[in-house]
């Protein structure tokens, strides 16, 4: 016996096809949309995250830099303390400076000079003195410069021929000189002094073995 088909069987296969494929359209969209959510949701996570971290990070900059601040508080009140505690043993150590002046003034006069009028601004002292000739202007200096570690960096300010009278007749040349030097506080010139005795005793050792 023969069957035949007489329903449109063509039109249902299409119906069948177009059915499974709008499904299948469906099922991507679904799949995609729900990637598309999870990668948002994860840029959402990360971008917390990394908030979260710069948050943390700005906040121990601020403590950092408050750290810094003190810091830099506690550095200038030490350097203000120093200058302190410098400028007391200073004022202690100047407190002998007008005896260690007078005496070496005394010591490292040279025979034939006189000094008549002496300045001192801090530690800067001027002397305006007049001498029997220029070479005892020199000396001086020479005296000055090398046999006291008490004075520093003698300089001739200037120095001008004279005259003095000796007698009613009789009248004198003489060298009218302005000299200024430095005068060197107590630690200074003990440090001066023991550096010269150091460079002393190996030279007499050396002089000895020879």
């Amino acid at each position: 016996m023969i069957l035949i088909n007489l329903l449109p069987h063509r039109e249902a296969a299409r119906k069948r096809r177009r059915d499974i494929f709008n499904v299948s359209l469906a099922g991507s969209a679904l799949v995609g949309g729900l990637v598309v959510v999870a990668i948002y949701l994860w840029f959402e996570s990360a971008i917390s995250v990394q908030q979260g971290a710069n948050q943390i990070l700005e906040t121990e900059i601020k403590k950092l830099e408050g750290q810094i601040k003190d810091i830099a508080t506690l550095e200038a009140e030490i350097s203000a303390l120093r200058a302190r505690q410098q400028a007391v043993e200073d004022l202690q150590s100047d407190r002998n400076l007008p005896v260690h002046l007078l005496t070496e003034l005394v010591n490292q006069l040279p025979d034939g000079v006189y000094i008549s009028k002496m300045v001192q601004v801090d530690q800067l002292v001027t002397l305006n003195g007049v001498a029997q000739s220029n070479e005892r202007v020199s000396e001086l200096l020479r005296n000055l410069a090398n046999n006291t570690p008490w004075f520093a960096k003698p300089e001739l300010v200037e120095i001008v021929a004279g005259t003095v009278a000796m007698s009613t007749r009789e009248q004198k040349r003489v060298a009218n000189f302005s000299i200024r030097f430095r005068l060197v506080r107590s630690s200074e010139a003990e440090k001066a002094a023991l550096a010269a005795a150091s460079a002393v005793i190996p030279a007499g050792a050396a002089s000895a073995k020879k």
